[in-house]
């Protein structure tokens, strides 16, 4: 598929290639890096933005995967971390139903205050 740089496991990497694909992750012609990332928020009920080799992520990926859900997982370079909706451009970044929840550590404090699972039933990410 053009414009998918590399896939290894559940990570993709996404470049800026221009495609003509009709897939969720490739980016139309006059689709900029903030739309294309807005996008796949709205397109997707649990996603998380990442750099390459982020160990953080993998905690993320590995926690979500306990409780029974699969996030899409978008490996983005430097240049498209800063288009990220936050006033912290950090990653990574996890959106759950649109909002940005923000990196490992607020996943981790949903989880232990018992309103990450609420959360995920509600965006139908998770059936309990």
């Amino acid at each position: 598929m053009q414009g998918i740089n590399d896939v290894v496991g559940e990570v993709t990497a996404i470049t800026m290639t221009i495609t003509n694909s009709s897939s969720s992750l490739s980016m139309e012609l006059d689709e900029s890096t903030e739309t294309r990332i807005q996008r796949l928020i709205s397109e997707h009920p649990v996603i998380i933005f990442t750099r390459s080799s982020c160990c953080m992520c993998h905690v993320m990926k590995k926690l979500l995967a306990t409780i029974g859900v699969h996030p899409t997982v978008i490996e983005l370079d430097d240049n498209e971390i800063a288009a990220l909706p936050l006033s912290d451009t950090t990653a990574p970044a996890a959106f759950i139903g649109g909002t940005c929840i923000g990196g490992l550590e607020s996943l981790v404090a949903l989880h232990v205050t018992g309103h990450l699972i609420p959360k995920l039933v509600q965006v139908g990410a998770l059936w309990v």
